[in-house]
C-alpha cells in the first residue's frame, strides 16, 4: 500500500497535527509519502523528511499554494492520487477545506475524523457528537481519510531520513484568489496542541470577566485559553478560542472548565482530555458527569483562590 499524507504547515514548520496524521498512516501500514505544498516551504519539507516512518517527501513550491486554497491544493492532490491507495490529512480546518473536494472529484466516499485504525480499509469515527463510535469499512480503490489529531500520538519528529523530491505542480486553477487574512496574535500556546487549557463559558457573564478571571489562571499554568460556543456567541472570546463540535477538538493533559455547563456540543470537543476539572455553581451541570474533579461554588471566588494557591 502507498499512503499520501498531505502536510499541514506554515511554510516554515510542520503543524503538530501532521505528526499525528503520520502516526495514523503508520497504523494503516505501507510506504508513507508526505506532500508539502506551499511557497518557500523548503524548511517544512526538511522537517517532514526527518519524521520517523516517512519514506519520501514530495514538495510542490509555487505561489498558488502559499495560503493552501482548496481549489489549488485539491488540483495538485488529484494529479498524484492515482499512485496511492490512501490519501490522509488532518481533520482540522486545513483538511476540512480541501479533502471533501478531493473525494468528490475522485467520486469516492470520504471517511472523516477517524479516531482509530482497525485495518487498511476499516476505521473508527465518532458520530452523534461523539456519543457513539461507528466502525466504517471503505471499499473504494482510493481511500480519502481525515484524521482527528488528538486521537493519535505524534510521530517522532526526528529519526527519519526520507528523500525529498520536487514535483512540477499543475497550473493555478484561477477559481479562487487569496485576498487577506486576520490572525490573532498570542504569546499563549496554540489551543489545539496545548498541554493545559483553561476554558470559560457563559457563566462568566461578560467578556471583561472572561479575561480578568481566566487570564491569571492561564498565566500561572502556561495554558491556552478556550471557550464554549455560548461564550463565543456572546462575544466574550474570539471564534478561534471555541472548543467543541463546531470549534476545535482538544485533548490536553489538563482541561479546566470555568462557568461552563457542558453542553453536548462542547463535550464533543474536550471529553478526551486526560484530566478534567470543572468549576460551576450548578451541582447538576452536565460538565460534572465527565469531570475528574469538580468544584461547586462561585467561580468569582474559587478561581482567584486557586490562582493564589498556585503562588
Amino acid at each position: 500500500m502507498n499512503i499520501l499524507v498531505i502536510a499541514e504547515h506554515d511554510n516554515a514548520a510542520l503543524r503538530p497535527a501532521t505528526l499525528n496524521t503520520i502516526t495514523a498512516a503508520v497504523k494503516i501500514g505501507g510506504d508513507i509519502t508526505v506532500l508539502v505544498a506551499g511557497h518557500g516551504c523548503a524548511a517544512a519539507a526538511s522537517a517532514a523528511a526527518a519524521v520517523a516512518g516517512v519514506t519520501k517527501v514530495l514538495t510542490a513550491d509555487a505561489p498558488q499554494f502559499a495560503h493552501a486554497l482548496a481549489e489549488d491544493v485539491s488540483a495538485l492532490v488529484l494529479t498524484l492520487a492515482a499512485g496511492y491507495t490512501h490519501l490522509l490529512a488532518p481533520a482540522s480546518s486545513f483538511g476540512k477545506n480541501f479533502m471533501p473536494r478531493v473525494a468528490a472529484l475522485l467520486d469516492v466516499a470520504q471517511v472523516s475524523d477517524i479516531v482509530a485504525v482497525e485495518s487498511a480499509d476499516t476505521f473508527v469515527r465518532p458520530i452523534y457528537a461523539g456519543n457513539a463510535l461507528a466502525t466504517v469499512q471503505s471499499r473504494d480503490t482510493i481511500k480519502v481519510v481525515t484524521v482527528r489529531a488528538t486521537a493519535f500520538d505524534p510521530a517522532p519528529a526526528a529519526g527519519g531520513s526520507a528523500a525529498i523530491v520536487a514535483i512540477q505542480p499543475p497550473a493555478p486553477t484561477g477559481l479562487a484568489t487569496f485576498v487577506s487574512q486576520e490572525l490573532s496574535q498570542s504569546v499563549r500556546p496554540e489551543l489545539g496542541s496545548a498541554r493545559v487549557v483553561v476554558s470559560g463559558g457563559r457563566g462568566l457573564g461578560s467578556g471583561e470577566a472572561y479575561h480578568s478571571v481566566l487570564e491569571p489562571l492561564a498565566d500561572k499554568l502556561g495554558a491556552a485559553l478556550g471557550a464554549s460556543r455560548a461564550a463565543v456567541d456572546s462575544g466574550y472570546a474570539p471564534n478561534d478560542y471555541q472548543v467543541g463540535q463546531t470549534g476545535k477538538i482538544v485533548a490536553p493533559d489538563l482541561y479546566i472548565a470555568v462557568g461552563l455547563s457542558g453542553a453536548i456540543q462542547h463535550l464533543a470537543g474536550m471529553k478526551e482530555s486526560k484530566v478534567i476539572v470543572a468549576i460551576n455553581k450548578d451541582a447538576d451541570a452536565p460538565i460534572f458527569q465527565v469531570a475528574d474533579y469538580g468544584l461547586v461554588g462561585d467561580l468569582f471566588e474559587l478561581v482567584p483562590k486557586l490562582v493564589a494557591e498556585l503562588g
